[in-house]
C-alpha cells in the first residue's frame, strides 16, 4: 500500500491581503499529478483543509474540485479536521461519501474511526484522529484526569486498544514537543498544545498536521509533519516544500519518501539599497517555469532596503517592479537606533514559555524573582487561560 501524505492545505489563506487562489488550485493540480507519477493507492489530509471554519465560496470550490480529481482516479482519501476547520461542517455528509472512496473523521465523540485498508501483506488500520483539545476528550471521560493536551492526545491514543501486530497508520492534528514552528501557524503560546512523540510510538505511521515546516519524530523516524503544499509567510521563504510518500509493506517495513513541489510564485526576502534593487530587478524575468530556483518578478517578495533617507513613495515604486510586494522595512542607522531590544525582547521571537516570561518581566519590573506562591497562582492561571483554547 503506498499513500500520499499532505496536510494544511489552508484553502481560503490570503498572504499579506494577497489571494492565493491561484496558486492553491496550481499547487492541489501538481498533488495530483504526483500522485500519478507515483502510483499512490490514495492521499491522507491531515487537517486544515480551509483557513478558516467558515469557509469562503472560492475555498469551497477549490476543495470540490480537488475531491472531485481524486474520486474520478479512483484514490482512496482519508481526511481530518484541523485546528482551522470545523469538524462538523467538514465532515458532512461522510457516511454516504465513503461509497466513493472518502473517508472523513467525525467530530471526536470518543472514539476515533478506523479504515480497514487490505494489500497483499495483510490489513492497514488507518485511524483518523481530528484535532482534539483537553475539553472535547473530558467531556467523555470525565473520570479521568485530564490536565492538558499531552494527557488528552495520550488518552485517546489508549482508548484505540491498537491491535500491534497489524499494520497501524494515525492521521492527527496536534503540535509535537520540539516541533520547529514558523510564523504562520496557530498554535497556543508557549507550546502548552505541544504532546509528545512518544504517544505515537506504538503507530507503524503517524501522518501529522498543524505544523507548516516538514519534520520527523521518533525512534522509528515513522512520526512526520508533512509540512504545508506552499509557503504561507516569510518565514517559510527557505522551506523545501513537498509531498510525503509512504510505502507500507510488510509489518515493520515502511518507506518514507518526498517528491518536491514548485508553486506558482515563491516566496523571497531582498535586502539591498533601493538604486541596487531597481536595477537587478531589470535583470529579473517578469514569471519563471520554476520559481523555486529562478526569481521572478511576479514572486512575493518583502523588501529591507539599506539607504539611510527613506525613498518616497517608496513602497508604491517597488510595487510597480514587483506587483506581489507583501512588505517594506529599513535596515540603516535610524531603524537601529529605534529598535533597539530591551531585556525583554519581543515574545514571539523569543519563544519562551508563558511561565519562563512572566518570570523575566516580574524581575524586569520589581527587581527580585517570583517567590514559588506566586509561581504556582500563576501556573494555574496560564493553564486556565490556555489549556484549552
Amino acid at each position: 500500500m503506498k499513500l500520499a501524505h499532505i496536510s494544511d492545505l489552508h484553502l481560503g489563506i490570503e498572504l499579506k491581503d494577497y489571494s492565493l487562489q491561484e496558486d492553491q488550485a496550481f499547487i492541489l493540480k501538481q498533488i495530483v499529478e504526483i500522485m500519478d507519477e507515483q502510483k499512490v493507492d490514495g492521499v491522507m489530509i491531515s487537517g486544515d483543509v480551509f483557513d478558516k471554519s467558515v469557509a469562503s465560496i472560492n475555498a469551497i470550490k477549490l476543495w470540490e474540485d480537488f475531491l472531485k480529481l481524486l474520486v474520478q482516479k479512483n484514490y482512496k482519501v482519508f481526511i481530518i479536521s484541523g485546528n482551522h476547520d470545523a469538524a462538523e461542517r467538514l465532515s458532512f455528509g461522510h457516511d454516504f461519501m465513503e461509497n466513493s472512496g472518502l473517508y472523513f473523521s467525525k467530530a471526536y465523540d470518543g472514539s476515533v474511526k478506523c479504515i480497514k485498508m487490505e494489500d497483499e501483506y495483510g490489513i492497514l488500520n488507518v485511524y483518523l484522529l481530528p484535532f482534539v483539545r483537553p475539553a472535547n476528550v473530558r467531556a467523555f471521560y470525565p473520570e479521568e484526569n485530564i490536565r492538558d493536551f499531552n494527557d488528552s492526545v495520550k488518552l485517546v491514543v489508549e482508548k484505540m486498544n491498537l491491535d500491534v501486530s497489524e499494520r497501524n497508520v494515525v492521521l492527527c492534528h496536534q503540535n509535537i514537543v520540539g516541533a520547529e514552528r514558523c510564523e504562520s501557524e496557530n498554535c497556543i503560546f508557549g507550546g502548552l498544545d505541544a504532546v509528545s512523540s512518544d504517544i505515537f510510538e506504538p503507530f507503524d505511521y503517524t501522518a501529522l498536521g498543524h505544523i507548516h515546516g516538514a519534520q520527523t519524530f521518533g525512534k522509528k523516524k515513522s512520526i512526520r509533519f508533512c509540512g504545508t503544499p506552499l509557503k504561507y509567510s516569510l518565514s517559510e521563504r527557505n522551506h523545501k516544500k513537498s509531498v510525503t510518500i509512504v510505502e507500507f509493506k510488510e509489518k515493520g517495513n515502511v518507506n518514507v519518501s518526498t517528491v518536491p513541489l514548485v508553486p506558482l510564485r515563491n516566496v523571497r526576502l531582498i535586502e539591498c539599497d533601493f538604486k541596487t534593487l531597481m536595477a537587478e530587478a531589470e535583470k529579473i524575468p517578469e514569471k519563471s517555469e520554476n520559481a523555486s530556483e529562478t526569481p521572478s518578478r511576479d514572486d512575493f517578495v518583502h523588501v529591507i532596503l539599506t539607504d539611510e533617507d527613506e525613498v518616497l513613495n517608496g513602497f508604491y515604486i517597488i510595487r510597480s517592479v514587483y506587483p506581489h510586494l507583501i512588505g517594506l522595512d529599513y535596515n540603516n542607522t535610524r531603524s537601529r537606533n529605534s529598535h533597539q531590544l530591551s531585556e525583554l525582547e519581543d515574545a514571539k521571537t523569543l519563544a519562551l514559555e508563558p511561565m519562563a516570561l512572566l518570570d523575566k518581566f516580574y524581575e524586569n519590573r520589581n527587581g527580585i524573582p517570583m517567590n514559588d506562591e506566586q509561581k504556582n497562582y500563576l501556573k494555574e492561571l496560564v493553564e486556565q487561560i490556555w489549556g484549552e483554547n
